[in-house]
């Protein structure tokens, strides 16, 4: 039996991976320090279940303040999942947060990493937002990343320092870029979430620009698949990979989709354009299907499905 850690375990993809990897059989130790990005109540809510798993272990704090040294004895695998995320609120004086929880919490980590005697990988969560506006889609991992956001440019920075510890110490990283994953749990300041929301409340839900933007769909339990991959197969190590859906969609085909769902009109509320999204964003996951063995599984309709239901449940 492995024992791994996942860091921001509470979090919408965390809290997925965590309870994947309890089914595995495996030995969790789950980190998160609960900020206050979004209503720190729903990431208890996110986790409430697996507390009476005798394989998990939730440890609260700042990624920054704890000895991971002491953590790290006998983990075999390390998830970072754990981020400051969000791309419009990383303008202005919001800026500090990523940078410490983003930059500087994983400098730390790979600190401890790379004394780490029994570490065998460390796969990373990064993000679609470190393309930008891509020259090319769909987009593969050699193109230059060009960040349109602050978010992005965190983001990116601790994507090159897990190269840096990799070339330099030898520390086993993996890197995957997640393209718009949604799902249950998603975080409430994410599209989906926020959309159903809306119509639970009869409110018109906001649409950034026109609605002709692009995004490629990445169902979270498809995003949990890469990140078991990611975690055992030999070749991934020191590795970049796309992580998406496999399926770009122009999101007034997901508004038609979600009215289907819910089976009813969806009032619409346009408003400006938002500094930092990318207009589209297109994932060429062949690298990780020949290496990873990624193949999505859930199609949007039926990922939208089970967001819908779990959002009914939540409110």
């Amino acid at each position: 039996m492995a024992k791994v850690i996942v860091t921001g375990a509470a979090g919408f993809i965390g809290s997925n991976l965590v309870e994947a990897l309890l089914k595995r059989g495996e030995e969790v130790i789950a980190i998160d320090e609960f900020t206050d990005y979004y209503d720190p109540a729903l990431k208890r809510k996110n986790i409430a279940h697996l507390h009476s798993s005798p394989n998990f272990k939730l440890i609260e704090g700042d990624i920054q303040c704890l000895d991971w040294h002491k953590l790290l004895t006998n983990v075999e695998v390390v998830y970072h999942q754990a981020a400051q995320a969000g791309v419009r609120a990383s303008w202005g004086q919001g800026f500090r947060a990523y940078t410490e929880r983003n930059i500087n919490a994983t400098q730390v980590l790979l600190e401890a990493a790379k004394d780490a005697k029994h570490l065998k990988r460390l796969v990373y969560a990064s993000t679609s937002s470190v393309y930008g506006d891509a020259e090319t889609l769909p987009t593969h991992e050699d193109i230059c990343p060009k960040p349109v956001s602050p978010y992005g440019i965190t983001k990116l920075a601790a994507e090159q320092l897990c190269e840096l510890y990799y070339k330099n110490f030898g520390v086993p990283f993996v890197s995957l870029r997640y393209f718009s994953v949604y799902g249950p749990r998603q975080r409430p300041d994410m599209a989906f979430h926020k959309f159903f929301k809306s119509v639970l409340q009869d409110q018109a839900i906001p649409i950034y620009g026109d609605g002709e933007q692009t995004r490629d769909f990445t169902f979270v339990s498809d995003t949990v698949a890469a990140n078991l991959a990611a975690a055992t197969v030999p070749e991934a190590v020191g590795e970049i990979f796309n992580i998406g859906g496999g399926s770009r969609v122009v999101l007034k085909q997901v508004l038609e989709t979600m009215e289907k769902i819910v089976g009813l009109p969806i009032k619409r509320n346009h408003i400006e354009k938002a500094m930092g999204d990318a207009r589209h964003t297109a994932a060429d996951v062949s690298k990780a299907q020949k290496i990873l063995g990624f193949q999505p599984q859930v199609s949007l309709t039926e990922g939208l499905t089970k967001e819908w239901y779990w959002v009914k449940s939540l409110y």
